[in-house]
């Protein structure tokens, strides 16, 4: 368990926040140690770049030099994030980890943008499966990341640099992306918090698309509320991206979860749960379970059936053109450019007919017909946040159908205009953490946010895989 920084306080918003204010602590003293820390880490497969020390530290002493009410207007003044190497920030290299695949960005992503504006310090882009595709976060053109908890253990993926910059403490937040669940399987293997917010909250424009009706940026924290504060600052309806949306409205009666308020959760039957033979990840979903009872949920057995038949239609069909359409022309002339295994993916959209894509949308709107009813008799949709974990060995004995397997509970998610967050959920046997994830209708996010923020607080105290707990939280605050 690595200890988080030489600060002695976790990197949370609110505890950084708490720190410059009593003044025990500055942007510019933040800045040194995150340094240190990176040069004491070295290449650990988490960065593909990070931003010049004397960078970094002019946009430290910038941060200083605002005047109090400059800062107030400033939400996430001081605070260090990163974020995933296929979003482009204005001057930066975009790698998408592909080395051959290298562009510097002449545009910021709009979210990005906000969060800049906000005071918040960039200090790197981070390593991802190449071109987001795949959920495991090993098929990079850089170095292989590991699991926090264990080198012989998977990250995660698509965004495994991302959620690991979080996980060791190295930034208090990170912007990943989903299409597929790669902001939440890589949380909930790394004992964080990845809020996946509904498709077009935040502006996917000026990035390396996978599927871009299907994109979403996420975030990775921490803590819920942390993820939530982050999202609430990104957030804004862009008029120059096709698929942004303005926030609509939740459910009134979802609009935010209070204490002890009843409420009614989703499960799959017991026949439809899917472990892939791992006993701990079974008996901590049955836990959940338990606490999620305890907080006033009343739990109901849904058919899963039509959520596995959703799966279906992102690697094994047609949408997996969308990738083509992104990247295929790239692959096309650089073959030995791209991962081996990433290739195969893309190139088999070629065989794609448009009469395929027709049928793959009349059987998406069938399916979403059949589900919409479902949420008349629940709240959230609670499912593990994977089945199973995987050792580095054994991914690449199978790379394709252990990847599959990971999705089993995450596929469906955007395609069913859902918003999600993926809560840790405590340690299985191996070390490795294993988590849930909270499903809900689109504009959700508040509500999913406080329920999950209620049972992370009873599941799990630690925080990522730092040393740090709720309860030093609790301390700084009170």
């Amino acid at each position: 368990m690595a200890k988080q920084t030489d600060l002695d306080i976790p990197l949370t918003i609110s505890s950084l926040q708490a720190s410059y204010v009593q003044g025990t602590l500055t942007p510019l003293q933040l800045i040194k140690t995150t340094l240190t820390n990176l040069e004491h880490r070295g290449d650990d497969g988490i960065w593909t770049y990070t931003l010049p020390e004397d960078s970094l530290m002019q946009r430290a002493m910038t941060l200083m030099e605002m005047s109090e009410s400059q800062r107030s207007q400033r939400p996430l003044w001081g605070i260090p994030f990163s974020i995933k190497d296929c979003i482009d920030v204005a001057g930066l290299p975009t790698s998408a980890a592909c080395p051959d695949f290298v562009y510097e960005a002449t545009r910021t992503n709009p979210a990005i943008q906000k969060l800049l504006d906000a005071g918040a310090i960039l200090i790197g882009k981070t390593n991802l499966d190449q071109f987001a595709t795949g959920l495991v976060g090993v098929r990079t053109g850089y170095t292989v990341p590991h699991n926090a908890f264990s080198k012989d253990y998977i990250s995660g993926g698509s965004s495994s640099g991302a959620a690991l910059s979080v996980a060791h403490g190295l930034v208090s937040f990170a912007i990943g992306t989903d299409t597929g669940g790669s902001g939440r399987v890589p949380a909930g293997y790394n004992n964080i918090v990845g809020l996946k917010p509904t498709r077009g909250l935040l502006s996917t424009r000026h990035m390396v698309a996978a599927c871009r009706t299907l994109d979403c940026l996420s975030v990775f924290a921490l803590t819920a509320a942390d993820s939530q504060d982050v999202l609430q600052v990104a957030q804004g309806f862009d008029p120059e991206n096709p698929y942004s949306r303005p926030a609509g409205m939740p459910p009134a009666d979802l609009s935010s979860y209070q204490a002890n308020q009843s409420f009614r959760f989703g499960v799959p039957r017991p026949d439809q749960r899917e472990f892939f033979g791992n006993g701990d990840v079974k008996s901590r979903y049955q836990i959940a379970i338990d606490t999620l009872t305890k907080l006033g949920g009343i739990c109901v057995e849904i058919d899963y059936a039509p959520f596995l038949d959703t799966n279906e239609l992102l690697f094994s069909g047609p949408w997996v053109a969308e990738r083509y359409a992104s990247v295929g022309d790239f692959i096309d002339a650089n073959p030995d450019a791209a991962f081996p295994v990433i290739s195969e993916i893309i190139h088999n959209a070629k065989e794609i007919t448009a009469a395929t894509v027709f049928e793959g949308l009349y059987t998406l709107e069938t399916l979403k017909r059949k589900i919409q009813p479902l949420w008349d008799s629940i709240d959230c949709l609670v499912v593990p946040t994977t089945g199973t974990t995987y050792r580095l060995d054994e991914l690449a004995a199978e790379p394709l159908k252990l990847n599959t397997h990971m999705g089993y509970y995450t596929n469906f998610v955007n395609f069913l205009d859902l918003s999600a967050i993926a809560i840790p959920n405590g340690f299985q046997s191996n070390g490795i953490p294993t988590g849930i994830t909270l499903i809900g209708s689109p504009y959700q996010e508040a509500y999913l946010v406080g329920l999950g923020d209620a049972f992370h607080r009873q599941q799990v105290n630690q925080l990522g895989a730092t040393e740090f707990t709720f309860a030093d939280l609790d301390k700084i605050h009170h």
